[in-house]
C-alpha cells in the first residue's frame, strides 16, 4: 500500500466513510473490468472507502491487457487502489484463463469471498460488494453453493435471509425493490418449497429492510399469484385458493397498518413498475414500495427487462450490507475491454447509501 493511500484509509476513518469490500468476483469473468472501470470514476473513489479483495497480480494483468484493447473507457491503475491480496496457489493461478471459467478460476473467486466476509465480520469493513461469480466454477471447484448468497448466510450464521433487487430509474427516479421469496432452485420445485411459513419470513425480511435500510415504515407491498391469473379461482392451479389467499388474509389481519396487495396475477403485477419506471403519464401511477415475486424468474425477467445494466442484487438478513451487480460473469467478451460498468457503479453506490443510513441510526 501507498504511503498515499494510507493517508487515505487514515482520513476515510475519521470521516466516517462507509468501509466497502470489493470482491474480484471469477477472475476468468468481466468482473476486474469492470471494478477498474468503476473505481476509475472519482464520484465512487473520493466519496468512498472501496478495498478491493482479490489477486493484485491478476488485477494488473488485466489492467494491462486491457490498455492494449481498442476500448478508450477510463480504467482505474491498479497501483492506486486499496488492495486486500489474497494469495492463490501457483498451480492454480496458473490454470485461470480470461474467458473460461473452470475450477481454478472458481477456487480463486472462492477464496476472495471467504477472505471478505471474514474481514467484515471481523469489523474491518462494513459492507461488501461481490463481483460476479460462475456457480458453475465454484462446483468444478467442490464447493456445492447454490450461489454467493447462501455462502454469505452461512459464515454468517444467519438462516433468515433474501435476495432483493433494487433499482432506481434514470427516466423518474423511482425505486425498484424486489424480493424473491424462492431463489436459485428448478421450477418444479418452486411449488413445493413455497409454504406460508416461507412467506411470513419473507415479508418480515422485506419489511425490516424497507425500515431498516430505506426509512420506509408502513409500507405498501404487492405480492404475485403463482400460477396463470392467480390460479383463475382454482382452474388454473390450486395453490392460491388452497393456501395462499388465506395466508394473504391472515396478514392483513395481522398487520392491519400495513396495505398488502395479491395475489396479484404474474402478467400484470409488473405494469405499474415499469410505468413507474419510465414514467407513463397517460396512466395513474401507483406503484408499490416493495414486491414479493414468488420464484426466480417470476421476479428476474420484468427487473432485467427494465433495469439490467443498473440493477443491484442485495443480500437482507444479514449483519452486514452485501450488495452486488445484477448481471453474471460473461466469459464471452471477457478481457475485450467492452464490459459495462454501470451496474456496479450501482452496486458500489447502494452498498455505500445502506451502510450511511445504518450508521447515521446507530449514532
Amino acid at each position: 500500500m501507498s504511503q498515499n493511500n494510507q493517508v487515505n484509509l487514515i482520513n476515510s476513518v475519521k470521516e466516517n466513510r462507509p468501509r466497502l469490500a470489493l470482491t474480484l468476483g471469477d477472475p476468468a469473468g468481466i468482473g476486474p473490468e469492470v471494478i477498474l472501470k468503476a473505481l476509475a470514476d472519482k464520484e465512487i473513489s473520493q466519496k468512498y472507502d472501496v478495498t478491493v479483495v482479490g489477486n493484485g497480480d491478476l488485477l494488473a494483468q488485466t489492467y494491462r491487457k486491457l490498455n492494449l484493447t481498442e476500448n478508450f473507457a477510463p480504467l482505474a491503475n491498479p497501483d492506486d487502489l486499496l488492495v486486500s491480496d489474497v494469495q492463490l496457489d501457483g498451480k492454480i493461478q496458473g490454470k485461470i484463463i480470461s474467458g473460461i471459467g473452470n475450477a481454478a478460476s472458481g477456487a480463486a473467486s472462492f477464496a476472495y469471498m471467504e477472505n471478505a466476509i471474514a474481514q467484515t465480520l471481523a469489523g474491518k469493513f462494513d459492507g461488501i460488494v461481490t463481483g460476479p461469480i460462475a456457480k458453475s466454477a465454484w462446483k468444478a471447484a467442490g464447493y456445492n453453493y447454490p450461489g454467493q448468497t447462501e455462502l454469505l448466510a452461512e459464515k454468517s450464521g444467519v438462516e433468515r435471509f433474501g435476495m432483493l433487487f433494487v433499482a432506481r430509474s434514470p427516466h423518474t427516479g423511482w425505486t425498484l425493490r424486489a424480493l424473491l421469496a424462492t431463489t436459485h432452485i428448478p421450477l418444479r420445485q418452486v411449488a413445493d418449497t413455497l409454504t406460508p411459513q416461507l412467506l411470513t419470513q419473507k415479508l418480515d425480511l422485506l419489511l425490516e429492510c424497507l425500515e431498516k435500510d430505506f426509512g420506509i415504515e408502513n409500507g405498501r407491498i404487492a405480492i404475485a399469484g403463482l400460477n396463470p391469473h392467480s390460479g383463475e379461482q382454482g382452474q388454473l392451479g390450486h395453490e392460491e385458493q388452497d393456501w395462499l389467499i388465506p395466508w394473504l388474509q391472515q396478514e392483513r389481519q395481522n398487520r392491519p397498518q400495513l396495505q398488502l396487495d395479491g395475489p396479484i396475477p404474474p402478467d400484470t403485477m409488473w405494469v405499474k413498475p415499469g410505468q413507474a419506471w419510465y414514467g407513463n403519464s397517460l396512466v395513474q401511477q401507483n406503484p408499490a414500495d416493495g414486491y414479493l415475486a414468488l420464484y426466480h424468474d417470476q421476479g428476474l425477467i420484468p427487473v432485467k427487462l427494465m433495469a439490467f445494466d443498473r440493477a443491484v442484487n442485495t443480500s437482507i438478513g444479514l449483519p452486514f450490507v452485501r450488495t452486488s451487480p445484477d448481471h453474471g460473469t460473461a466469459f464471452d467478451i471477457a478481457g475485450k475491454g467492452i464490459a459495462d460498468a454501470t451496474s456496479m457503479k450501482a452496486a458500489i453506490d447502494l452498498a455505500a447509501e445502506l451502510v450511511s443510513q445504518r450508521l447515521a441510526k446507530k449514532n
